[in-house]
């Protein structure tokens, strides 16, 4: 019997551009060259942007339509010095650096308070000037509290040390951190901060109920600080009645959201904004995403914020391959800090949120800000580079024609025992201490078992019944990668660990026994057994 059918189906075929994405993002150096490219567009974009915003501005005042563009492109130049400094310094020099950068920045903090070292621009005291270019010590400290933080966390997760270890010191630090910056005052910098605390904690582990404590602690304190200067308190008004004073409180927000809403779809064009010509305050800077809106449209800033959620994406990404715990800690707190002041500069520019003055990564005027940006691009991009997969090709010769272009050295092999010795010495004297207390009670312990089996020698029954391979693999589980390691003074300090791991090597690089050939008469040896059959 016949039947007669339809034809068969052809098979679901895949859409070729989504199969060519995978592709690509399988490639071994895929989250350098996006880091790179993400680096690089929005920086330019920032260029063209700070440019068109303040061209009015600036020929107001000085005459000279390029007088911030200037300042902006010096900015952009040491930032482009910073990310391939960054690039080529060793991820053990970033560990060694990160606690004396963070003393450096708590230096600086306090001194830019002091009148006649710190400059004082409307009502603040955040710069340092040195004539044509000013820096704000502000910005360094979040490096600075993202380096020490993850290399903190990384040590102490290490020494598999507890919530009071992961807490103390990096918790006071950031909070007298924050208060230094409040002093200035500049709030939004603090609440960068604190964003960079709160996602180094997350990410290292922390319990999920204290976390929540800490997160609501910090809020708390932020609502406090909103309502205690009088200007903080006017923006929370402004943002809860948008249209009572649209002439005083709420006018930066409502030019801000004309400006929006006058770009439409596809914007008036690049240079045409109405909204920089003394309509909006602050054009080129905080509120340099409305100018976006305005020149370049809908289409302009869904553009910005699919390339912060890229960003997103791919430092997320380079968190997950790697294998260093620093790394994994230092690209996820980063990545956290500059999507998230991104999105808060967004979320005011619309109206979502209260004016903070935080500025909009990479994009907005600010050469301090710009630079520092840069040089946390990369660092990340040097993470993406040690990623497993990237080692293994650059080691391969498979560097691409920007490593090669750059000639950037190669990364090295994380290693366990490497990264132990290079921890910095702040990390140490609380853990030693531990270990002292450790090694003491078992030396007693020792001495209550050795008055027991009524010897002389102090635990020499417990030693006796110890058999060379009990000792090995007690030495073992002392070794870095395991849960009873503490740290290498206190195996140093225990001669019995010390003498089995002695044994141990010994064992292990002793060579292995060939196997007997069967004799006549006798037969062949099983697997398993030792010997000749009796």
């Amino acid at each position: 019997m016949t039947t007669t059918g339809q034809p068969p189906r052809s098979p679901r075929r895949t859409a070729a551009p989504r199969t060519r994405i995978g592709l690509w993002l399988g490639r071994p150096l895929a989250s350098f060259h996006l880091i790179v490219t993400i680096a690089v567009l929005l920086t330019v974009l920032g260029l063209v942007m700070v440019l068109s915003a303040s061209s009015a501005e600036s020929f107001a005042a000085d005459e000279s339509g390029y007088a911030l563009f200037t300042q902006q492109l010096i900015g952009v130049a040491l930032g482009a010095v910073a990310f391939y400094t960054a690039l080529r310094l060793p991820v053990r020099y970033l560990r060694k650096l990160s606690f004396p950068l963070f003393l450096v920045s708590i230096t600086m903090l306090m001194l830019v308070l002091i009148p006649g070292i710190g400059a004082e621009r409307q009502g603040a005291r955040r710069w340092f000037d040195f004539g044509v270019v000013s820096f704000q010590p502000s910005e360094l400290a979040k490096v600075a509290l993202v380096l020490w933080g993850a290399h903190l966390l990384a040590s102490r997760r290490s020494e598999h040390g507890n919530i009071k270890s992961l807490l103390v010191p990096l918790l006071p630090a950031g909070l007298l951190m924050c208060l230094l910056v409040v002093l200035q005052p500049n709030l939004s910098t603090a609440i960068a901060l604190g964003i960079i605390l709160v996602a180094l904690l997350w990410f290292a582990g922390l319990n999920a109920r204290l976390f929540g404590a800490v997160l609501m602690t910090g809020l708390a304190l932020a609502t406090v600080l909103a309502f205690t200067a009088g200007y903080r308190s006017n923006r929370v008004k402004a943002w809860l009645n948008p249209g009572d004073d649209t002439q005083g409180l709420s006018y930066q927000s409502t030019q801000a959201k004309y400006s929006l809403a006058d770009g439409g779809l596809f914007g008036r064009g690049l240079g045409q904004s109405r909204a920089k010509w003394s309509y909006l305050p602050n054009a080129h800077n905080d509120f340099i995403f409305a100018i976006i809106g305005e020149e370049l449209g809908t289409i302009g800033c869904l553009a910005v914020i699919g390339l912060f959620g890229l960003f997103v994406y791919t430092g997320l990404r380079i968190a997950m391959r790697s294998v260093d715990p620093f790394l994994r800690l230092l690209t996820a707190g980063a990545t956290c800090w500059v999507f998230g002041q991104a999105m808060i500069n967004i979320g005011y520019v619309v109206g979502l949120l209260p004016v903070t003055g935080l500025q909009l990564p990479l994009v907005s005027y600010g050469g301090t800000s710009t630079a520092i940006t840069l040089l946390m691009f990369g660092i990340i991009a040097s993470a993406a580079r040690h990623e497993p997969e990237a080692i293994a090709a650059l080691h391969a010769g498979q560097e691409g024609r920007i490593a090669r272009a750059l000639r950037l050295p190669l990364p090295a092999v994380f290693s366990p025992k490497r990264a132990a010795m290079a921890r910095s010495k702040s990390t140490r004297p609380t853990l030693a201490a531990q270990d002292r207390k450790r090694l003491e009670s078992r030396k007693g312990n020792g001495k209550g078992k050795g008055k027991g089996n009524g010897k002389g020698k102090p635990g020499a029954g417990a030693r006796a019944t110890e058999t060379p391979r009990t000792r090995a693999s007690s030495s073992r589980a002392g070794s870095p990668t395991s849960a009873g390691y503490r740290t290498d003074a206190a195996r140093r300090a225990d001669p019995q660990r010390r003498e089995a791991g002695a044994e141990y090597l010994a064992g292990a690089r002793s060579p292995r026994r060939p196997r007997p050939e069967p004799q006549p008469g006798r037969p062949a040896v099983r697997s398993g057994e030792r010997g000749y059959r009796r």
